[in-house]
């Protein structure tokens, strides 16, 4: 997953122009941007409505029905924790709500540092390997709690890390 967080209209347009005669194109276009923004950003819509002859409510309707599809930029790690009946039945409940409390997040949200975004997912196809979480799509399967605390901190560590040579390299 790549993360622009700059992007311009032109490149919007390029995505689209490179997908639009596919049969179903909006759905591939949708996760093209997504791959190169990070996100789908509000001022997308009514490029993509224009060049695909839809109504903004149409593109907006497809972005807000797929989970997949972010509208603001993610965090550096996006933490994904699968909430299907498999992972649930294995523990995912406990490990959802330790999360939760560990990155004093709700789902759809990001740290106030930028560095860490959690979302729900309901299947990562690794059922046998219950529960399952993914960290920029990198599945993790019979994770813990403890586990899931190892994993954290060495997020933040290299968070930290990240945020230090930006400091360092703004001065």
């Amino acid at each position: 997953m790549s993360t622009l967080l700059e992007w311009t209209p032109a490149q919007i347009q390029d995505s689209i122009d490179a997908l639009k005669y596919k049969p179903g194109a909006l759905l591939p276009i949708l996760h093209a941007l997504q791959e190169r923004i990070g996100h789908i950003p509000a001022d997308s819509v009514p490029i993509i409505a224009e060049s695909m002859n839809l109504t903004r409510a149409e593109v907006h309707g497809v972005i807000s029905f797929y989970h997949h599809f972010r509208t603001t930029p993610p965090g550096r790690y996006v933490i994904q924790v699968c909430r299907a009946e498999a992972c649930q039945a294995m523990g995912g409940r406990q490990l959802e709500a330790h999360v939760k409390t560990r990155l004093d997040l709700d789902y759809d949200a990001t740290t106030p540092d930028g560095g860490i975004s959690l979302e729900p997912i309901y299947c990562l196809g690794n059922c046998a390997c219950a529960p399952n979480i993914s960290v920029n799509e990198r599945v993790l399967g019979r994770m813990n709690t403890t586990r899931f605390d190892t994993l954290y901190d060495e997020l933040t560590d290299e968070i930290n890390d990240a945020l230090h040579t930006q400091t360092l390299e703004v001065k």
